[in-house]
């Protein structure tokens, strides 16, 4: 099923953002007219992509590009032409150049034109005397998640940086790309602007094209409508591409109805979608790989389990990635504007952009009922645990986390890190940050909450599309409490610097106790042994097996008397002892045989608990706070 554009659908949806990359003015341009973006159906973009799928058994898909007029944009010299190093919503090198193969290029009467390459990402064209390129190439993609693409008989799952060469010079010209489906059950779904061809679509740039995610397949489509403010009505598409049943889909899409009507009701406003649309494409497949990905109106969902068989927690997933409609697209780090498709695009801000994002991911999903106050406050505990017992803050704060996600975001290397001591992810780092400004807010101003700062932001910097600096929070805060100090200190000691507040009397007054997981049980390593009783990851800092010189790869032999064969030996064995107890541990390290001492200490698991399931009664006051942070709950 096809969205039709009408005028009212796109002059009340455009948003500042399009009306600047359309017109090519400076921010402030006055908003142009429908008749004026559309093209005339039958004419050729400047720059025209089409791509077929004869060998999808093979993962193969054919592309020709189509450059027209190029003397007005670069004259007679060379088209560079290029694949991407990066990806949008990706942090890190990603070599896409890599599959691409089979390239050649010829003039518009079909004479080959010399291709000339002095690097692995780029191909230069010369003899096209200004007039027209067409180049054709043979793309590999097999692996489906939001970064790479698959094709295969099943479908066509498209990440545009992945599969589209693009050529220097002709960034800001409009585009229009054809999709040759396998067979006439495929469907498109796609934030690119639709034509009358079910299989054109149009983009106004190359931006807007590469964060542009495309799966082509006989997939499962579910519509509903949301509203704004002012009125306007936003058409929310969900795309399943799956092996369960329609029933399946159906119970998805209320889940992810609650879900996207908890968050719109969170920023108070619903973002502006371009086209008037947004569109959820998921793949749920057991040759997939799980990813989610944000766009900026649509978003790549993946997971190898099918809805029913995960039940349905794919949905964490999803809620995580509509967040990033505000957080991230619109309310956007200014070092991400525009997004770089040759290299790495760091900035410092990530803890805000991933961070806020991975805690109201989970806490609308509770709000919107979906998950019970037992749910939300379990997994919390794991992730709050994680953060707090984290060897990593102690060398950088999230804003420096932040900035190591090009060594981290889906990045490969083959030599081995120290990341387990060094590195605390900026998702749940980030996280826990939100959730200790939520918590001090709460208890400090009554009335306000971190939900108002989120909306600040969104007025300040979202709705209009102005890339925020670092430390743009402090601002929000002031406007939110009125107190300078408080958000001068929380930022300087929580985000430029690595400490954490002493959460227990916040969790207090939402009638939940953080206590230690296991007190009195001593404890040795986070980490596991393998099949032959060797340490598989590097040994933390601050724990028994790191202070006693073990490390990764080291063969356990004794723990006291007792022999160590494996994980269940060594639990075994530590359950012996108390916490600063001392016995010598035998290994075998890089073909020595070494004897240590090894000292136990407490297990600093921590976990958080309901008054409820203490036999706590939870104060009326304690409630109040509880229902305005969580939402009430009606399914325990």
């Amino acid at each position: 099923m096809m969205i039709k554009n009408n005028v009212g659908t796109c002059v009340h949806g455009m948003s500042h953002w399009l009306t600047r990359v359309l017109s090519g003015v400076a921010v402030g341009a006055v908003a142009i007219s429908c008749a004026s973006i559309a093209q005339n159906e039958s004419s050729n973009a400047p720059v025209s992509y089409e791509i077929s799928f004869d060998n999808a058994a093979h993962h193969e898909a054919e592309i020709t590009v189509t450059y027209r007029d190029l003397g007005q944009a670069i004259g007679n010299d060379p088209l560079e032409v290029r694949m991407s190093r990066s990806s949008p919503g990706r942090y890190a090198i990603h070599e896409f150049a890599k599959n691409v193969y089979a390239v050649k290029a010829e003039d518009d009467e079909g004479n080959p034109l010399t291709i000339k390459r002095s690097d692995p990402y780029s191909w230069h064209i010369s003899g096209h005397n200004g007039g027209t390129v067409k180049l054709t190439y043979t793309l590999y993609g097999d692996r489906a998640d939001g970064t790479y693409s698959q094709i295969d008989l099943t479908h066509a799952h498209l990440n545009m940086p992945a599969t589209f060469m693009w050529a220097k010079g002709l960034e800001n010209q409009a585009i229009d790309v054809r999709f040759n489906p396998v067979d006439t059950s495929w469907k498109v779904a796609t934030q690119l602007r639709p034509t009358n061809n079910p299989y054109v679509f149009e983009a106004p740039n190359l931006q807007y094209f590469m964060d542009s995610p495309t799966e082509l397949s006989d997939f499962d489509l579910r519509e509903w409508q949301v509203e704004d403010g002012d009125g306007t009505m936003y058409t929310m598409r969900l795309a399943v591409h799956h092996d369960g049943t329609r029933e399946d889909v159906d119970t998805y899409l209320e889940k992810a109805k609650a879900v996207v009507a908890e968050q719109i009701k969170l920023f108070g406003d619903v973002p502006n979608f371009d086209y008037g649309t947004y569109t959820f494409i998921a793949d749920y497949l057991s040759y997939v790989n799980g990813d989610g990905m944000e766009h900026r109106n649509s978003t790549i969902l993946t997971n190898s389990r099918a809805l029913h068989d995960a039940k349905f927690s794919q949905l964490g997933t999803l809620s995580h990635e509509f967040i990033h409609a505000w957080n991230v697209e619109r309310l956007r780090p200014h070092e991400l504007e525009p997004f770089n498709f040759e290299t790495t695009n760091p900035t410092p801000s990530l803890w805000l952009a991933e961070g806020f994002t991975s805690y109201y991911g989970p806490l609308t999903i509770r709000r919107a009922g979906e998950a019970t106050v037992s749910e939300y406050i379990s997994d919390l505990s794991r992730q709050l645990s994680w953060i707090v017992n984290s060897a990593g803050r102690q060398y950088a704060s999230p804003q420096e986390m932040s900035l190591r996600a090009a060594f981290v975001d889906a990045a490969t290397s083959i030599d081995p890190t120290n990341n387990r001591n060094i590195f605390t992810s900026y998702y749940p780092y980030g996280a826990i940050i939100g959730l200790a400004l939520d918590l001090e807010i709460r208890s400090r101003f009554e009335g306000k909450t971190l939900d108002d700062v989120m909306r600040q932001l969104w007025k300040t910097n979202g709705k209009s599309e102005v890339p925020y600096a670092p430390d743009a929070l402090i601002g929000a805060v002031v406007d939110v409490t009125g107190d300078q100090s408080f958000a001068e200190t929380f930022f300087n000691e929580s985000v430029k610097g690595s400490s954490l507040p002493d959460f227990a009397p916040l969790f207090e007054q939402a009638g939940v106790v953080l206590r230690l997981k296991n007190e009195g049980e001593a404890y040795v390593t986070p980490g596991r042994l393998d099949d032959e009783a060797k340490i598989r990851n590097n040994t933390v800092v601050g724990t028994p097996f790191y202070d006693a010189g073990l490390e990764r790869g080291d063969k356990l032999i004794k723990l006291g008397n007792r022999l160590i064969e494996n994980q269940d030996d060594l639990k075994k064995a530590v359950a012996r002892y108390k916490p600063g107890m001392t016995v010598k541990v035998t290994y075998l390290q890089r073909g020595q045989v070494k004897t240590a001492d090894l000292t136990f200490i407490q297990d600093p698991a921590i976990e958080l608990v309901t008054f409820e399931s203490l036999d706590r009664k939870v104060s009326d006051q304690q409630q109040r706070f509880r229902d305005s942070w969580i939402g009430e709950d009606t399914q325990e």
